[in-house]
């Protein structure tokens, strides 16, 4: 036996049985403006959409859990939070469309890029709304630019953050430099960074569906008098922070018209019973 390696294996078991986790460093994963003013980056193509698109789209349900999650149609799979707002609309009334609104989750883009002056970091991903993911779209669509993740000939961006209000993160705006450069003179650094790039869908946690049903759950029969709902477009161009809450209200709904008697804990399970593939399990 080896000795040492059964040492290590013990040592991780313990850790494992004791309740304690590492913590991710998600500043090597993810990265965000951390203050006002002006940062300038590059697009890379990316490693999960070449050659198609640098670009990847997530969609997140937000304000339902303590943190963000990850719609499990990203992975080609049933969501039930998803399906929950169907049954909500199917059922009809002001009430219901408006939680089921809430429900559905919104649209997040996640691209590649290296931050200049930051180089030694590699690349991280860059997380930005739909507003601004079709205003690079647009420039990818003139002819006066292009592809800008070209890493021989394309351009790099000045990324002006400022403050948002009374909101967490910042407005974003992009413009792209005039003069065009290469990624970086060595080849092999260009090589290590179009190979070593963190791909989001493995770097977010995947809820297991019965999970998922349960955080819904929780969120629909319960309730706090705290905050004031959140508007559709409050996350437009914040910039998520992953290794914090997104605090937000959980309202009490009525989830139909039935008689008051009927608890809104007997509605879901009812809602959920009317599922084809839960009668199936």
């Amino acid at each position: 036996m080896d000795l040492n390696a059964i040492s290590s294996r013990l040592q991780a078991l313990n850790k494992s049985s004791s309740g304690t986790k590492e913590k991710k460093d998600y500043t090597k994963i993810y990265w965000k403006p951390k203050e006002e003013g002006k940062y300038q980056i590059r697009f890379l193509p990316s490693r999960a959409e070449l050659p198609t698109n640098p670009f990847h789209e997530v969609w997140i349900h937000y304000g339902i859990g303590k943190y963000p999650i990850v719609a499990l149609t990203n992975w080609g799979e049933q969501d039930p939070i998803i399906e929950f707002a169907k049954q909500l609309r199917k059922q009809g009334g002001a009430e219901n469309y408006q939680l089921a609104k809430q429900l559905d989750p919104k649209m997040r883009i996640f691209a590649p890029v290296i931050v200049r002056g930051e180089e030694d970091r590699g690349v991280r991903l860059f997380e930005f709304s739909k507003t601004t993911y079709m205003e690079l779209l647009g420039i990818a669509d003139d002819e006066d630019y292009g592809d800008f993740t070209d890493v021989n000939e394309e351009f790099d961006f000045t990324l002006t953050a400022t403050k948002a209000g009374n909101r967490p993160g910042f407005d974003l705006t992009l413009r792209p430099k005039p003069k065009s450069s290469p990624l970086s003179t060595n080849g092999d650094q260009i090589n290590e960074w179009l190979t070593n790039q963190p791909l989001v869908l493995e770097e977010r946690y995947k809820y297991p569906y019965e999970d998922l049903k349960n955080v819904l759950k929780e969120f629909i029969t319960s309730g706090t008098e705290e905050a004031s709902p959140a508007k559709e477009n409050d996350f437009e161009d914040e910039i998520i922070d992953t290794d914090s809450p997104l605090v937000m209200p959980t309202p009490n709904y009525s989830l139909s018209d039935k008689p008051k008697k009927v608890s809104k804990l007997d509605e879901f399970d009812e809602m959920f019973d009317d599922m084809p593939w839960e009668k199936q399990s």
